[in-house]
């Protein structure tokens, strides 16, 4: 494959991508296929957009290690996870080049904002396109949920939605698009309360609810319907459909995770503070739900004119460090090679 018109003056092969993390309405946890990152469940979620992730790749010819900063560190167990993923795509192009990998997070990261997600959406995108390899988008969510099962959906903006599929090669495990973010423009609240890592990563999570919850089963053999219903409020613009089914998801995954051995309790008591906060506002005619990953944080999806509203509610809960705000964003896609923390 010839590269030189996309090498740089060192003879490297560089490239910059951005993307945005996904917060999952109809939730996806648990997999049944670990090492293919195959999901239990199919999931949607809605792509954010003033949180992001932005990636500089450099393959370099006769390197033989990757290099790897995040957020200006080196994190071991992160750099493997991301040599495995270069390696993928190293495999497609049919180069054994060692590459210098750079990416910054503008938002917490291991703690509940999906920073796996936009973090190896980035990355396939932008070693996509410094090997130039010419993947579909589809072609790029199967890789990226290689590399982190969630950031399948972080490929693509607005509302998404992840098949879980039934290939046992994982090929028809992808995400696609349900509808763009200018259709039906929600904003985000998410209000931090905690800034640390969390104890229990999410795939640690997913394996011991598995093995050990005894609500495992319902789980699965309900989601279908959940999804169904989520997939009609979005197509219908319904947003007291679309918020009933999402704290149900929500409130369910949590419940299944809490009953693994030893239970998983991903929230704090602020978490909590917010639900009951978001839920009295929505009782007051306020256009407004919760949904929580597996973390701390609580997002409050809301119309656009109660944003305002939302956001002082919640910083007035004991224990919100702070209040971010964001609207609906795009999938990923190149940025300039520079332009990593700006």
């Amino acid at each position: 494959m010839n590269f030189e018109s996309r090498a740089d003056a060192s003879g490297a092969f560089h490239a910059a991508s951005q993307a945005q993390p996904n917060i999952a309405l109809v939730k996806y946890w648990g997999k049944r296929d670990t090492a293919l990152n195959l999901p239990a469940v199919g999931s949607i979620s809605i792509t954010l957009d003033s949180l992001w992730t932005r990636t500089e790749v450099r393959f370099v010819p006769g390197q033989k290690q990757d290099v790897v900063s995040l957020n200006g560190r080196s994190d071991e167990a992160e750099a493997k996870r991301i040599s495995a993923c270069m390696n993928l795509l190293r495999q497609r192009a049919g180069v054994d080049y060692g590459a210098e990998v750079a990416s910054h997070n503008n938002f917490p990261t291991a703690a509940g904002l999906a920073s796996s997600a936009s973090g190896f959406a980035a990355l396939v995108h932008a070693g996509a396109r410094a090997l130039g390899l010419d993947l579909s988008l589809a072609e790029q969510s199967v890789l990226a949920r290689r590399c982190s099962g969630s950031a399948a959906r972080s490929i693509f903006g607005g509302y998404v939605e992840w098949t879980h599929g039934q290939l046992a090669d994982g090929t028809d495990s992808v995400a696609s698009p349900l509808l763009d973010a200018e259709a039906w423009p929600l904003r985000v609240a998410v209000a931090i309360t905690s800034k640390a890592a969390k104890q229990v990563g999410s795939t640690e999570g997913m394996r011991r609810t598995a093995d050990t919850s005894p609500y495992q089963s319902a789980w699965v053999d309900t989601q279908e319907t959940d999804l169904s219903v989520a997939r009609n409020a979005i197509h219908a613009r319904d947003f007291d459909a679309l918020a009933q089914i999402s704290e149900y998801s929500c409130l369910k995954m949590h419940a299944l995770a809490m009953a693994a051995q030893p239970g998983l309790l991903y929230w704090n008591g602020a978490t909590v503070e917010c639900m009951h906060r978001v839920r009295a506002l929505r009782q007051q005619g306020v256009p407004v739900f919760f949904t929580v990953d597996a973390g701390p944080q609580l997002k409050a999806v809301c119309a656009p004119s109660a944003i305002e509203q939302v956001k002082d509610a919640l910083r007035d809960v004991p224990g919100v460090l702070d209040v971010l705000d964001t609207g609906l964003g795009a999938g990923a896609r190149a940025i300039p090679v520079g332009e990593l923390a700006r």
